[in-house]
């Protein structure tokens, strides 16, 4: 019997790396049984971020289209929403005025 997941193309979502230790934040591309592909930034520099998409200097961000390799992958869990607590995705727009869908485009 197959598990069904949660997620999506296109969905906002936070991956937790190890080795090294990293959190992500962005849009799934693609999960399969090799890994995962998120286009998305790390979160350690958030703060930094939102100030650089406030000021409009979005093109000074590290964003980025990858794949990470499943072995690495610790845990992936949808962007929502917790005890009161907005989602990065919320925190984002409401911070820097831009939705995470026009950030995270495509090139």
């Amino acid at each position: 019997m197959s598990l069904a997941l949660p997620f999506e193309r296109g969905q906002l979502v936070v991956v937790l790396l190890r080795e090294p230790r990293e959190r992500l934040w962005g849009r799934l591309l693609g999960l399969e049984a090799a890994g995962i592909a998120l286009r998305g930034v790390d979160v350690s520099p958030w703060e930094e971020i939102m100030g650089l998409v406030r000021k409009g200097e979005v093109e000074m961000v590290a964003l980025s289209s990858r794949f990470y390799p499943m072995h690495r992958l610790e845990s992936l869990y949808l962007d929502e929403p917790s005890s009161g607590v907005p989602s990065l995705g919320e925190q984002f727009l409401a911070r820097t005025g831009m939705a995470p869908s026009d950030f995270l485009a495509d090139l």
